[in-house]
């Protein structure tokens, strides 16, 4: 089977949990570290899925390796290789399918909620969590818009989107990827960042974040859990 490729845009926001979700199904994997000056791929014909992780930048940056992503992007949607996308790595998706990427109306850090559709095509996605309420983590400023075609999974009041699905695709604009190691290095990374809105409720402090873990990491693992799941199914073996 050919490998996963993984986009890794900055060094503290790896694979996390995806790559463990990987290595228990025996799917071989590749990491490609942008943040070091990986070259971006020209053709995804090594690859059976694409994955691409989160980032403090925005996709509006003028970037050299922007437009190679969503070239990429384009390219294994028209080849039907499944794409999936995690905060930044949604954006990205978004923006190469005629998406717009914009400042969201509030900072979302943190533990939160997001509430599922129950349309069929999130059934597929979700499964038992279709129409219900999904435990997930967030660390974002931006949103992307739904691309053409592409339908809504999941919604909460302070970003209307937060995950879609276009065939064997998936964006996401919150994080399910997170371990313990992953949350504590953010929260020493970017403390300033979260203490700047500290008067929000749509962010914590870290502190709050980190006595949280055991409570409802495992909560957001079972959406995880179904998601790569899911997503999976769609490779070529």
């Amino acid at each position: 089977m050919k490998p996963v490729a993984i986009f890794r845009h900055s060094p503290t926001e790896g694979p996390g949990y995806f790559a463990i979700f990987l290595e228990r199904h025996r799917i071989p994997w590749t990491l490609i570290a942008v943040d070091e000056g990986a070259t971006v791929p020209r053709t995804v014909d090594d690859y059976s899925g694409l994955c691409f992780m989160g980032g403090p930048m925005s996709v509006n940056d003028p970037l050299p390796w922007i437009e190679p992503i969503c070239f990429l992007i384009r390219q294994a949607v028209d080849r039907d290789i499944p794409l999936i996308g995690h905060c930044l790595g949604g954006q990205l998706i978004s923006k190469a399918l005629g998406g717009r990427v914009t400042k969201n109306p509030v900072k979302e850090i943190g533990w939160g909620t997001a509430q599922g559709e129950h349309d069929t095509i999130a059934r597929h996605w979700l499964g038992a969590q279709a129409g219900k309420t999904a435990t997930v983590f967030q660390w974002h400023g931006e949103t992307f818009s739904i691309p053409t075609g592409a339908t809504r999974l999941l919604a909460n009041a302070y970003c209307a989107n937060q995950m879609y699905a276009l065939g064997p695709h998936l964006g996401m604009q919150c994080h399910v990827e997170m371990t313990p190691e992953m949350i504590a290095t953010w929260c020493d990374q970017w403390a300033d960042e979260a203490l700047s809105v500290a008067d929000q409720d749509s962010a914590q402090q870290p502190a709050e974040m980190l006595a949280q873990i055991n409570e409802r990491l495992p909560t957001m693992r079972q959406l995880s859990e179904q998601l790569y799941s899911v997503w999976i199914g769609g490779l070529t073996r």
